[in-house]
């Protein structure tokens, strides 16, 4: 189950769904509805593209791992660690539209930290804008780091267009639906397959 934005406690295949890309440097993006708590793996996939796959031995609602579901992943790639994964939706300023924001540590903790002062971003009324820089740290494309810049950071209530996007809105549940361990195995198996012709 999806969480409200204070109960996360801050530990793809090809789809239809609408992904926020940040930029170098300034980004900025309005948080709305539930946070997605889980831990993904991911596995390298067609044309050397890494796809994530969910750990089933991640309780989503607890934010925990209890190992009740069997998880295909750790059978067929047994030194395959999975990593921490939040997501959320957010409002891109840029061209108005609601996106999945999946969220990296460093600067979700940094959201966590500066929501005890401003409190819930995702509130319609007071909720505020994430303004956050990407930064290059090296040569390789995961050498980056994401700055959140409080300071910028004001509260202010949406605008009636804002609030007319998120009337409808999904829960993170519906949007990026936790796939079962047959499914999972299915996908694994294409994959691994694809990989060997």
């Amino acid at each position: 189950m999806a969480l409200t934005f204070n109960k996360a406690k801050g530990a793809a295949q090809k789809s239809s769904i609408n992904t926020f890309v940040p930029q170098d440097g300034d980004n900025n993006v309005r948080l709305v509805g539930d946070v997605l708590a889980r831990y993904v793996y991911w596995i390298e996939g067609e044309n050397g593209k890494n796809i994530p796959l969910e750990c089933l031995s991640f309780d989503r609602d607890e934010e925990r791992f209890n190992n009740k579901e069997k998880d295909w992943v750790r059978e067929y790639y047994p030194d395959l660690k999975c990593g921490w994964s939040y997501a959320t939706q957010c409002i891109d300023p840029k061209d108005g539209k609601v996106k999945v924001l999946n969220l990296k540590k460093k600067l979700w903790e940094q959201v966590i930290t500066a929501a005890e002062d401003l409190g819930d971003p995702t509130d319609p009324d007071t909720g505020w804008d994430i303004c956050f820089k990407r930064v290059k740290t090296g040569p390789l494309p995961y050498n980056v780091e994401y700055q959140l810049q409080a300071l910028k950071c004001k509260p202010r209530a949406l605008t009636d267009e804002e609030a007319g996007l998120i009337e409808d809105l999904k829960s993170m549940d519906d949007v990026m639906p936790r796939p079962t361990p047959d499914a999972q195995k299915e996908l694994l198996d294409r994959v691994r397959e694809a990989s060997t012709s």
